[in-house]
């Protein structure tokens, strides 16, 4: 049988029947996709790679049982699914966070895209909602690049202090910043 002729419905039949073959040529037809859909999201190759070996690994463990009407659809489900799970154990989550904090809130032409607006939109709506002190000290660390000690100089607090309220605005950040992320995915 020529496996690159069949239809994705005849390969699920095949798979179900334990058939390599087919699922060999369903991770050729359909792995790259599905990779890309990963990395948009993680920005890591081998995370990425992970998330599409985790899913051929539940499909090949499964086979027998499967019932997929639109395999394309179910596969990058499934992916976006896996990727959903990672930045939300925080396997992603950390690097992609770090990246946000060094964003510039700024416009630029190359980032001038729509969920790159609406990320700043929320960053900027945590920063506004944080208590007055809290949203002072990180403006004075991210938009005026003042080094801990002197913002504490300039507002009369410890440095001790200026890390509290820094460490404590990122998380509020963070915790914006990931409930976003996730909205996308889904």
């Amino acid at each position: 049988m020529i496996y690159r002729d069949s239809s994705d419905s005849e390969l699920i039949s095949l798979l179900n029947n334990g058939d390599r073959d087919a699922f060999s040529e369903i991770y050729s037809r359909h792995w790259a996709s599905m990779y890309r859909s990963a990395n948009n999201v993680l920005r890591e190759d081998e995370s990425a790679m992970d998330v599409v070996q985790d899913v051929f690994l539940w499909i090949w463990n499964n086979k027998g049982s499967l019932k997929i009407e639109t395999l394309r659809s179910y596969l990058l489900s499934s992916v976006k699914y896996k990727v959903a799970n990672q930045i939300r154990k925080g396997k992603a989550r950390e690097r992609f966070l770090s990246f946000i904090e060094e964003t510039e809130l700024t416009e630029d032409p190359v980032t001038d895209w729509v969920e790159v607006k609406e990320l700043r939109r929320v960053i900027q709506n945590c920063v506004d909602s944080l208590p007055e002190r809290w949203k002072e000290v990180y403006e004075l660390s991210r938009n005026e690049h003042l080094s801990n000690r002197e913002i504490a100089d300039r507002l009369g607090i410890s440095e001790k202090t200026v890390e509290k309220h820094i460490t404590s605005s990122l998380k509020r950040i963070k915790i914006s910043v990931s409930q976003f992320i996730f909205s996308l995915i889904m």
